[in-house]
């Protein structure tokens, strides 16, 4: 075992620590734009430990993933709760993305034809 696993375990049951009174609290609303984001990092970083054959710190990264993924389901804003709070999310995502595609195509159609009248 490599000394480095259980620093990244001390560091991710911290991080337990810490989330755990945001799930206790019923009144707490937790944007999907910051818990969505930590719930996936926290996942991937459990699949990078694994391979690296890091288990306590793969365990650790794990549980904070799931900590992440209890204020994803039940403490983001809004009425709805459960696991559809993902689907939300990646639906606004794609929804602002698409609206920040359409307002950036609007400007440089309308940079472009200020551009060609300056040349009259």
């Amino acid at each position: 075992m490599m000394w480095q696993d259980l620093v990244f375990l001390a560091g991710s049951v911290l991080s337990i620590v810490f989330l755990a009174p945001t799930i206790r609290d019923t009144s707490a609303r937790i944007p999907l734009g910051s818990s969505v984001p930590s719930m996936t990092i926290g996942g991937v970083y459990a699949f990078t430990y694994a391979t690296m054959g890091m288990t306590f710190s793969a365990l650790g990264s794990a549980g904070v993933a799931i900590m992440w993924s209890l204020i994803v389901c039940y403490r983001s804003p809004g009425v709805q709760t459960g696991p559809r709070n993902v689907l939300r999310f990646v639906d606004s995502l794609f929804r602002q993305s698409a609206h920040l595609a359409i307002s950036a195509l609007g400007r440089d159609q309308h940079a472009h034809t200020d551009h060609e009248q300056a040349a009259d």
